[in-house]
């Protein structure tokens, strides 16, 4: 099986088991880590103790701060789970042992627009380090699922959103992955 799977299979009494895997860098665990303590410590107790002063306040069915910190709270507590999802599927990945003769996690490709001639960079890296704006993209999105296991020199169509593109990989290699931070 290879680390860039979306999802293996386990086996339990007899019966297949699906696991969500969710591949990552150790950046990009320690990032969701930080996220998860700040929500934690910093924002949800702020929030928990602005529901408590707008209970105070009396009459809740008219209180507008109160249903604001309470939706502020469901929001907070949505993305605790999901960044606990993440954690708990982690597996985190150490692109600099990988082979990158073939575009593979943490590879850099370069590719050519068959039909601009264009070339455009990717680096392929997990669902919650992926910023397509500088050149970032998820193991998981269309073109990265497409170009997984591709090789200098081959060409391929691949089908998008927008449409279908023809490419030429031009290089696959590693370098070290720049990881924007906009917290």
């Amino acid at each position: 099986m290879t680390i860039y799977a979306a999802r293996f299979g386990c086996r339990k009494n007899g019966e297949t088991l699906q696991q969500n895997i969710e591949p990552m860098t150790k950046f990009g665990y320690e990032r969701l880590q930080a996220e998860s303590n700040h929500l934690k410590l910093d924002i949800r107790p702020g929030v928990i103790k602005a529901i408590e002063e707008a209970a105070d306040m009396g009459d809740l069915k008219e209180n507008a701060e109160y249903h604001a910190a309470k939706e502020q709270q469901a929001n907070i507590d949505r993305r605790l789970r999901e960044i606990g999802e993440m954690l708990n599927n982690a597996q985190i990945v150490d692109p600099t042992v990988l082979n990158h003769a073939r575009v593979s996690f943490g590879s850099t490709v370069v590719l050519e627009d068959a039909d601009t001639e264009d070339e455009v960079t990717y680096t392929i890296v997990g669902g919650c380090e992926s910023n397509p704006d500088i050149g970032l993209i998820s193991f998981n999105s269309p073109l990265a699922k497409q170009i997984l296991g591709k090789e200098e020199g081959d060409e391929l169509k691949v089908r998008l959103p927008g449409g279908v593109k023809e490419f030429e990989v031009i290089e696959v290699k590693y370098q070290d992955i720049v990881f924007e931070c906009h917290d």
